[in-house]
């Protein structure tokens, strides 16, 4: 995870939970992101995400202005590690139905990956590979 958010930096979207999820939504659509983390101070208190509200606002007919984040965010949240390596953190999200995760060291968040962060990374593993592969049968 490292070296992921070495290329794409350790900014993470934050929300506080008593927030509205309209809130939320604006300001998911304002970065770009589909997740927000959710802190109370210091804590991570869960995460909001586009799916959090197809399901939890759109289906079940809430309004946004009138909901908060905390009342429809997923918690616990699933965090990994620096030292993760890329293969385990799919894995992960795989088996865990995720798209996104924060990655904490030590008690202290350093980022958020998402699905297509690792997607990224490891097409461009395997195209480097296949260059070198390519590069080696030429030589030949």
């Amino acid at each position: 995870m490292a070296e992921i958010l070495r290329e794409k930096g350790g900014d993470v979207i934050r929300i506080g939970g008593g927030a509205t999820v309209f809130e939320a939504v604006k300001a998911m659509v304002e970065a770009n992101v589909g997740a927000l983390l959710v802190t109370e101070g210091d804590t991570i208190a869960g995460i909001f995400t586009e799916r959090d509200y197809l399901r939890r606002i759109a289906v079940e007919g809430r309004r946004s202005r009138d909901t908060l984040v905390r009342e429809v965010m997923t918690s616990p949240v699933v965090c990994v590690k620096p030292e993760t390596s890329v293969d385990e953190s799919m894995a992960i999200m795989s088996d865990r139905r995720i798209r996104h995760a924060p990655v904490v060291d030590g008690g202290t968040l350093v980022g958020m990956i998402s699905i297509g962060d690792l997607v990224k990374f490891i097409s461009k593993r395997q195209s480097f590979q296949i260059q070198y592969l390519t590069d080696y049968i030429g030589a030949r």
